[in-house]
C-alpha cells in the first residue's frame, strides 16, 4: 500500500504507538467509528472490574488448596499474576486514547501490552501439560515430582519481560513480526493439543459403548476451553497477517481494536472458567473435614489439572 510506512505498520499489529497524527488523540483520529473504541474500552474496564477480583480469587483458591508445583497449577498462578498486572492499565489507556496527545504514557502501556501479548505462552504450557498427561500418562507420572514446571515458568517470564522491554522501546525495525509469529505458533499449538486431547477422550474403553462419566465431563470441559481459545485468539490470527488488504483507517480503527479487544478479554474469561467449577466454602467453618476439602479441590481440578484415573487410560480433570 502506497504511503504505508514501517512505523505505521508497526502501530497496527503491534499496538502501543498512540498518535496517528501528531496533535490528535487516537479517539479523534477514529471518531468516524467511535463505537469500536467504546466497545474496546468497555472490554478493558470489564477486565479491571471483573478480571482483577476473579484472578485474585483464583490465586487465593490455589494457595488455600496447598497443592504443590507438580501440577499445571503453577502455570495458572503465573497467568493469573500476569493478567492482574495487565488489568491495572485501563485508566491510563482511557486517558491516552481519549484525552492525551503526549507519547509518554504509551511507553508504560507498551510494556504492559507486551506482557499481555505473550500470555499465550503460559496457556501453551498448560495445554502441553494436559497433552502429556492424556497421551503419554506413563511419562507424565515420571515427571510428576520434577521441577521442570517452575523452571519453565521462569523461562517464560524471562521471554515475556524481554519482549515487553523491547516493545516499550518502540524503535526496533519490523519488531511487530515477533508478535505475529508467536501468536500464530501458539494458537496452532494450543488448538492441536486440545484437538488431540478431545480425540483421546472421545474414545470409549474396550468393551464399553459409552465413555466413563469422568472422561465425558472432561471432554465437555476441553471442548469449552477450545472454543474459548478460538473466540479469544482466532480474530487476531485470521486478520492480522492480512493487514495489507485493508485500508489504513479500517485496520487501525476497527480490526486492530477488535482483535486485541477479544484477546485481552481472556483476562476475564479464563479465571471465570476456573471459578465456574469451584465450590466455595462460604458457609462452612474451619472444622470442615479433610474429605470435603479434598472433594472441593478435585472439583476445581476439573478445569485445569490432569490426572490418571485408571490403568492404561488417562482421564483429564479440567
Amino acid at each position: 500500500m502506497e504511503g504505508f510506512d514501517l512505523n505505521v505498520s508497526g502501530l497496527y499489529i503491534s499496538r502501543g504507538f498512540a498518535n496517528f497524527s501528531g496533535d490528535k488523540t487516537l479517539y479523534e483520529n477514529c471518531k468516524h467509528i467511535p463505537e469500536v473504541l467504546i466497545w474496546y474500552l468497555s472490554l478493558q474496564f470489564t477486565n479491571m472490574f471483573v478480571g482483577i477480583p476473579a484472578n485474585i480469587t483464583v490465586l487465593w483458591l490455589i494457595h488455600k488448596s496447598k497443592r504443590d508445583s507438580s501440577t499445571s497449577d503453577i502455570f495458572i498462578v503465573h497467568l493469573a499474576v500476569l493478567d492482574v498486572l495487565f488489568c491495572l492499565t485501563p485508566p491510563l489507556e482511557l486517558a491516552s486514547i481519549v484525552f492525551l496527545t503526549s507519547s509518554s504514557p504509551w511507553y508504560v502501556l507498551r510494556f504492559f501490552y507486551g506482557i499481555k501479548d505473550f500470555s499465550p505462552l503460559f496457556l501453551s504450557c498448560i495445554c502441553l501439560d494436559r497433552y502429556i498427561a492424556v497421551i503419554h500418562p506413563i511419562f507424565f507420572t515420571r515427571l510428576k515430582d520434577r521441577q521442570h514446571r517452575p523452571a519453565l515458568a521462569v523461562l517464560v517470564w524471562l521471554i515475556i519481560l524481554a519482549y515487553a522491554s523491547a516493545k516499550c522501546a518502540g524503535n526496533i525495525p519490523r519488531f511487530e513480526q515477533v508478535y505475529t509469529v508467536m501468536i500464530l505458533t501458539a494458537f496452532a499449538f494450543m488448538v492441536f493439543c486440545n484437538i488431540v486431547i478431545l480425540w483421546a477422550l472421545r474414545r470409549s474403553r474396550p468393551g464399553r459403548d459409552s465413555k466413563h462419566p469422568v472422561k465425558k465431563r472432561a471432554f465437555n470441559m476441553v471442548l469449552i476451553i477450545l472454543a474459548i481459545i478460538v473466540f479469544n485468539y482466532f480474530p487476531s490470527v485470521a486478520l492480522f497477517p492480512f493487514q495489507g488488504y485493508f485500508s489504513q483507517d479500517v485496520f487501525r480503527c476497527y480490526i486492530h481494536h477488535v482483535g486485541f479487544g477479544l484477546m485481552d478479554f481472556s483476562s476475564t474469561i479464563q479465571p471465570m472458567l476456573y471459578l465456574s467449577k469451584e465450590k466455595f466454602p462460604w458457609k462452612l467453618n474451619c472444622c470442615r473435614t479433610t474429605t470435603k476439602e479434598t472433594q472441593t479441590n478435585s472439583d476445581s481440578r476439573e478445569i485445569w489439572s490432569v490426572t490418571q484415573q485408571s490403568q492404561n487410560v488417562s482421564e483429564v480433570i479440567l
